[in-house]
């Protein structure tokens, strides 16, 4: 388990739910190491300021991660965190490697627009 203050995507069934009952999701798919730990990091900061978006984390090394590591728009991806945005279900954002809050904040403006 990631040690986080996030809420942790650990199972099929978790990933399911979020995915199935909220519009708006960011997963970040990682280790705790030191690409991972600052977007981790930035996501816990924006939590409170993006209400309609769900943020989770999940272990890059559990088996329900196969489904990211899967995704065809992660094919190419070389660092981690895989970090995967969905809206209503489908992919509509992906990036690796560490990413800083500004470059956060562009992507949930702009694919979770109010």
């Amino acid at each position: 388990m990631l040690r986080t203050d996030l809420k942790h995507i650990e199972s099929n069934s978790e990933l399911e739910d979020v995915l199935k009952n909220n519009a708006n999701v960011m997963i970040c798919c990682g280790r705790m190491g030191p690409m991972c730990i600052p977007v981790y990091g930035v996501m816990q900061d924006l939590e409170s300021k993006y209400p309609h978006v769900q943020m989770r984390d999940m272990d890059f090394d559990i088996p329900v991660a196969s489904f990211i590591r899967g995704l065809p728009v992660c094919a190419s991806f070389m660092g981690l965190p895989f970090t995967v945005y969905f809206k209503n279900g489908k992919v509509v954002k992906a990036t690796s490697s560490i990413q800083n809050k500004k470059q956060i904040i562009e992507i949930l403006d702009e694919v979770f627009k109010n």
